[in-house]
């Protein structure tokens, strides 16, 4: 499981380092790709296999599901660390995330969110924190 909130600066070529806690459970090559609310996803390889099944189980005959699929797959791309523990992130994810220096690496269960500096505090405020919660009885979470 991932967790934990890691600052880090992104270099002129594109290279991130990843937490060494990420490291471990990683493994030799993962997948990174688009996330929602303007993040990165970052997937163990296992974790990406399992929703990918999902992705294609998927109606090829609707538009939304067509639509989240390639969201996801599109910009896709397979990484493995270097010898230093950095990820090479592709210019069009960097231009997606808003990643120009400063960077914010969340574990957040079975993924890592790789966040710019600026969109992680602007979407990490946890002002209505109590309506989310109440919220999430809906779903089976209770606190």
């Amino acid at each position: 499981m991932f967790m934990g909130e890691y600052n880090h600066t992104i270099d002129m070529k594109g290279r991130l380092i990843i937490p060494s806690k990420f490291r471990e459970l990683l493994g030799e090559e993962f997948v990174l790709t688009k996330g929602l609310d303007g993040c990165l996803f970052i997937f163990p390889m296992n974790e990406w296999e399992a929703f990918e099944k999902k992705l294609r189980a998927l109606p090829l005959t609707n538009k939304n599901a067509r639509t989240f699929s390639r969201f996801f797959v599109a910009g896709a791309t397979v990484c493995e660390l270097d010898k230093q523990g950095r990820i090479l992130v592709p210019q069009t994810l960097r231009e997606f995330a808003g990643l120009d220096k400063d960077v914010v690496l969340t574990g957040n269960l079975e993924r890592i969110e790789v966040w710019s500096k600026e969109k992680w505090s602007e979407n990490s405020s946890y002002d209505d924190m109590d309506a989310i919660a109440e919220g999430m009885q809906d779903m089976g979470i209770i606190i």
